[in-house]
């Protein structure tokens, strides 16, 4: 079953992959792009975790994260494995996790930091700047906490005649 859902990684990885290669091409020494009056593209380079968690540490951290996102992705493969087929949204949800997971490692691996750029605010706030795999990650991760409460994203309405 998983066979069916591993272009949703691979899709992930490369539309991240190439948003940020593009976001580091058009970005680098420029200031802020105004898309919306409550969105920027603005790059920014991240060397800690979510939110700049451990962002000022001597280096470690990127070993680290590296590491704990590749045991992370052997879980959720191994988990994907398991699953039956009637775990679609299960699977999707873990892939897209998947997928964001190894964007940013790309990064680190490559850069030794993450490239994000997306850049929502309000008034002088700003929500920390993200990129594609954060928000496949985030995507991926309601998915699973929705489906494990039992939401149904589409009902199965039977045909009955009453």
């Amino acid at each position: 079953m998983i066979k069916r859902f591993l272009w949703l990684p691979v899709l992930v990885i490369i539309l991240d992959q190439v948003s940020k290669i593009m976001a580091v091409k058009y970005l680098f020494h420029k200031p802020a792009i105004e898309i919306l009056p409550f969105f920027n593209f603005s790059l920014a380079f991240n060397t800690g975790a979510a939110f700049g968690f451990l962002h000022n540490s001597s280096g470690w951290q990127n070993i680290f994260f590296i590491s704990i996102a590749l045991v992370v992705s052997a879980v959720i493969f191994y988990m994907a494995r398991k699953l039956g087929p009637d775990a679609k949204w299960e699977l999707t949800g873990l892939m897209l996790v998947l997928g964001g997971a190894l964007g940013n490692v790309i990064d680190r691996i490559r850069l030794g930091k993450v490239v994000d750029f997306l850049d929502f605010y309000v008034n002088n706030w700003h929500f920390p700047t993200f990129n594609i795999a954060d928000s496949a990650i985030t995507i991926g991760a309601i998915i699973l906490i929705l489906d494990s409460f039992g939401f149904k994203f589409f009902s199965n309405r039977s045909k009955e005649n009453n």
